[in-house]
């Protein structure tokens, strides 16, 4: 058997590989950069997310198998467990993290609550007067650049520098005219799956990003407010939330912010004020820290916020691994593992929850050229 990957990201990268290891022969069509575009965009984060049971299991069983990759990335992949706190912001909040925590622990990811006490034990950096914190020590962070060059380079993939314009019976046609024929194509480009498919239910989310110069204040663990989840899902306008991860190099990477239906890569400088306000409110010290580089990136959301991953229902041989949102360097894994025990009728835990792309009723058929 023979397949295209169209797109080499983080997401491509681990179906290739999961492809790979099925004894699949594996091109993947990437006009851009491995592991550039929403890849290169990310913070990198390794967490668990408990919005719902099927993005719990997601995100619970991706994290179990990075933590079996991580022995074998190269030491540039700067895989780490630097653990997440959680923090709450006050009494509301501090109340919303037991079942949190109760919801972690039944997926087997350990998660203690600290008091305001330990939390400025563990993290002084941060403002007095914050309540407390849920400490998530396996989640972590990766370079995903290199991860998903790596997971290429393991699947012996074909990489060509290519941009696929439209999708056709039984393989693809790219921008040079030529046609590609293969058994199985999957389209993990985010949302550049929308130009293949224009109907798909999946939308942009913008966020910038902004790292500082050496010599920030001391972090810990990667830093999250509780209020972040409000953020994330709440409605349509622009918002910001309090996002830190410490660099090995003395470096925060700083989030985040949030902009739908945004396609441009232009920087929102009272936007990313917003956001850098926020940071130092639970940050103080961040506000005389310089910054080295503010980039954008897009991400590509579904209306449920889950993935959707496995064969399209109207297109034979063509199958779906996009929609990811802000998770998708944390579930490439578990998603390839999904597309591959679809594929050949292998076991895992994720196949009992539907994150097919059928569960959106009738998708439309692609565009052809």
């Amino acid at each position: 058997m023979n397949a295209i990957v169209i797109g080499g990201g983080m997401v491509g990268a681990a179906c290739a590989d999961a492809l790979a290891r099925q004894g699949v022969r594996v091109t993947v069509l990437e006009p851009g950069p491995v592991g550039g575009g929403a890849t290169a965009a990310g913070m990198g984060h390794l967490v668990v997310m408990d919005d719902s049971p099927a993005q719990l299991a997601l995100t619970a069983r991706s994290l179990d198998l990075w933590e079996a990759l991580a022995p074998a990335l190269p030491p540039q992949a700067d895989s780490r467990a630097c653990g997440t706190l959680w923090v709450a912001s006050d009494d509301e909040e501090l109340a919303a993290v037991e079942p949190k925590r109760q919801a972690y622990l039944a997926v087997g990811r350990e998660a203690t609550l600290l008091d305001a006490a330990e939390l400025a034990r563990a993290e002084p950096g941060l403002r007095p007067g914050l309540t407390g914190a849920l400490r998530v020590p396996g989640d972590g962070v990766v370079y995903a650049p290199v991860a998903a060059q790596f997971l290429l380079e393991r699947a012996g993939a074909t990489v060509r520098r290519e941009a696929v314009t439209a999708l056709i019976e039984g393989g693809v046609r790219l921008a040079s005219g030529e046609s590609l024929r293969a058994d199985v194509v999957v389209v993990a480009n985010g949302i550049g799956a929308v130009d293949l498919l224009p109907d798909l239910p999946l939308r942009q989310r913008k966020g910038h990003l902004l790292i500082t110069e050496r010599g920030a204040p001391r972090v810990n663990h990667q830093l999250v407010e509780l209020g972040y989840l409000k953020s994330a899902h709440g409605g349509d306008g622009d918002s910001v939330a309090f996002n830190v991860q410490p660099r090995p190099t003395g470096q925060l990477l700083v989030g985040s912010s949030r902009q739908f239906e945004r396609p441009d890569r232009d920087i929102d400088w009272p936007l990313l004020r917003r956001m850098l306000r926020r940071a130092a409110e639970f940050l103080p010290a961040l506000a005389q820290t310089s910054a080295l580089r503010v980039w954008t990136g897009q991400r590509c959301a579904s209306p449920d916020h889950l993935p959707l991953i496995g064969p399209h229902p109207d297109l034979d041989g063509v199958f779906l691994a996009t929609g990811h949102e802000g998770l998708g360097i944390t579930t490439a894994l578990g998603t390839a593992e999904v597309l591959a025990a679809g594929l050949f009728g292998g076991c895992s835990p994720l196949l009992a929850h539907d994150f097919s792309p059928a569960r959106f009723a009738r998708l439309p058929e692609a565009v052809h050229a």
